[in-house]
């Protein structure tokens, strides 16, 4: 009987070939027909992973906490994971600045590539430019305002209103652990069904999975390439300094904290742990979406690393919209290379902003593709960098933002290992 190939390697071998097509796409005329006939595909994948989300969060969420039977079990998990995430992501930070510090990638670049690269990303930077001063204008306690909806159905039709579904989850499953059991029970019943549903329909989903990854890749590859192929490979030599400083800091990020916290906190083997995340992380890479990998990350979570429902119902959506460490250590290596080309040298007090504003805004970065660079501008305004030079980095944004997220999502993971494990909320998975 023939072995099947694992999970994992369907993927890598989904984009490697999507890569291949994308490459073969722009040399021989064919990006139309990718477009028209091998986008969609990818598209759909994610689309069934967004429906998919909303339900398995209410569904975890809410079964869970009623499986706890203790509100006070309720905040203590809440405040070690959101304590754990705040100190991970000021770690993040902190690793990119020294590493953005040290190397200095802005200083090499010439007056002449960067009125190049800010000339072909005009348009697209000036978006940035416009919906950040529209977040910058809000009200200080409009995010808080937010996290209380007033229609339950109009959140729940956007996948970028993840902490609100979390927050109106937990309040009903606080409600189902303070009524008579006998009242709560079909209720808890029909949810179980519901994620017993749901957790099945994940499995019928990655079906198709190393097929949309091909889709996803193929699809990257047009979109960079664009009108002129020789562009990007320009962007990329250019940009090369600046690209390794930022994935040298998620690298390092991932090793020393996130393998760390696996290793002296979950106790297990690091090795265990990346090759039980392999899945997400590669499903990550390709949609550049941590809302669009929570479904999968979820299931991962409890079957692959014995993480218990009531643990990762909660702690997995709440990372997806708060845990961007990928994202924040970006931010802090960009806002220094930007200042860098434009010959500008941030003092320590500049420095200790971009920590404490990056902090601040990866707490309300959506989960979805670009939404980083949006949360970049507010970070080069409070430290007084040309916000026009976000356009500097805006061609190579879709490849970190591809590396970021896997860095996200396997932040999530470890961190949801480690409050089972304070929980005694692990099993043991071989």
């Amino acid at each position: 009987m023939k072995k099947k190939l694992p999970l994992h390697i369907k993927i890598l071998l989904g984009m490697v070939l999507g890569l291949l097509w994308g490459l073969l796409a722009i040399n021989l005329g064919w990006v139309d027909f990718t477009k028209d006939y091998i986008s969609p595909l990818g598209k759909i994948f994610m689309n069934l992973l967004k429906l998919i989300a909303i339900p398995m969060i209410v569904s975890s969420i809410v079964t869970g906490i009623a499986s706890l039977n203790d509100i006070g079990s309720l905040g203590r998990i809440g405040g070690r994971t959101i304590g754990i995430f705040l100190s991970t992501t000021v770690f993040a930070i902190t690793i990119g600045l020294v590493l953005v510090n040290v190397f200095q990638p802005g200083k090499a670049l010439s007056e002449e590539v960067r009125n190049k690269l800010m000339s072909a990303n005009s348009e697209a930077g000036q978006v940035a430019l416009s919906t950040a001063d529209q977040v910058k204008e809000r009200p200080v306690l409009a995010p808080l305002v937010d996290l209380f909806p007033s229609n339950i159905i109009s959140t729940a039709s956007d996948n970028t209103n993840m902490l609100q579904i979390v927050i109106i989850s937990v309040i009903f499953g606080i409600a189902v652990v303070m009524i008579n059991k006998e009242k709560s029970q079909p209720f808890i019943r029909f949810m179980d069904s519901v994620n017993e549903i749901v957790m099945k329909v994940v499995d019928l989903i990655m079906l198709i999975a190393p097929v949309a990854v091909f889709a996803l890749l193929a699809d990257v590859i047009i979109k960079l390439a664009g009108d002129n192929p020789e562009l990007i490979l320009e962007v990329l030599t250019a940009l090369g300094a600046y690209m390794l400083v930022v994935l040298a800091a998620l690298l390092l990020h991932m090793v020393l904290v996130y393998l760390g916290i696996v290793k002296f906190i979950v106790k297990r083997s690091p090795w265990w742990f990346l090759k039980k995340m392999r899945p997400v992380q590669l499903l990550a890479f390709s949609t550049s979406s941590s809302n669009a990998t929570l479904p999968v990350n979820m299931e991962n979570c409890e079957k692959e690393l014995g993480v218990k429902e009531e643990i990762t119902g909660f702690v997995l959506p709440l990372g997806a919209t708060i845990n961007m460490d990928g994202t924040s250590c970006y931010q802090a290596v960009a806002a220094v290379f930007i200042a860098q080309v434009f010959g500008m040298d941030l003092n320590l007090l500049q420095q200790l902003t971009i920590i404490l504003t990056a902090l601040l805004s990866s707490v309300g970065s959506a989960g979805v593709p670009g939404a980083g660079v949006v949360m970049l501008v507010i970070v080069l305004k409070s430290v007084g960098v040309p916000t026009e030079g976000v356009a500097l980095i805006l061609g190579v944004d879709r490849i970190l933002d591809m590396c970021r997220t896997a860095v996200n999502v396997t932040g999530d993971a470890a961190v949801c290992c480690a409050v089972a494990k304070m929980e005694n909320k692990l099993e043991t998975v071989n």
